[in-house]
């Protein structure tokens, strides 16, 4: 499997989330500072401390998906690692975080590192999170959110990513998995919409799909070439 990895992008990234990780700091420490030294200009200090939090959860959002070792991406590699070189993996290329191409077809995988038991909902079309901490929930991004607008969102932004590259070329079918990473995670999601498991079941899911609905190697070629010339 060749892998290609936008080191660029992640450098770019992690970059901007120690700015602004630090940033929030200096702010949250000014809220604190107008609040203690300057009792009457409270509102200034909510301000100070509303903007010093948001600042801080997009620190740790760029520094949790572009900083910390190992990232999302190195955890696919190592997941989908003794695929065969009809596969090619890219990482922050294609406007989805994580594309595989290859006799399985063209994946897109949305990463999540939550803990706890995750399930699927049939009914009421629901993911639903059950244990973690409830700390890392509330302050540090661990809660679960909305699954399903991920997936629209990377839908979308593969297919604005190919119309400006290969808008004269049809698009070929993208199909999602959601793997958590976690060490610290149950998933028992048999009945959800898309693959929705943890990383250590991703490459069977791979292996499976390449039984179940090949693609052809004519058509893999295809795609990874375009997409390479794109990116060398």
């Amino acid at each position: 499997m060749k892998i290609y990895t936008n080191e660029t992008k992640i450098k770019r990234f992690k970059k901007f989330g120690n700015y602004t990780t630090f940033g929030s700091v200096a702010i949250l420490g000014l809220g604190l500072y107008i609040s203690i030294a300057h009792p009457d200009q409270l509102a200034w200090a909510y301000v100070a401390l509303i903007l010093g939090f948001m600042l801080s959860q997009i620190g740790m959002f760029l520094s949790t998906k572009y900083g910390r070792s190992p990232r999302p991406d190195e955890v696919i590699s190592t997941a989908l690692k003794g695929l065969d070189n009809k596969y090619g993996l890219f990482h922050h290329y294609t406007g989805v975080p994580h594309l595989l191409i290859g006799p399985a077809g063209v994946w897109t995988f949305i990463t999540f590192g939550q803990g706890g038991t995750i399930t699927y909902d049939e009914n009421k079309k629901r993911w639903k999170q059950k244990g973690g901490n409830l700390y890392m929930k509330i302050f540090g991004q661990e809660n679960l959110g909305r699954p399903d607008n991920e997936v629209r969102i990377n839908r979308e932004n593969f297919e604005d990513y190919w119309k400006k590259y290969f808008k004269d070329t049809p698009q070929p079918e993208l199909k999602t998995a959601l793997v958590f990473t976690s060490e610290r995670v149950s998933v028992n999601a048999p009945n959800a919409p898309y693959p929705t498991i943890t990383v250590d079941k991703l490459k069977d899911v791979i292996r499976r799909e390449m039984k179940e609905n090949p693609l052809s190697n004519e058509d893999c070629e295809t795609i990874k070439s375009l997409i390479t010339n794109t990116i060398q």
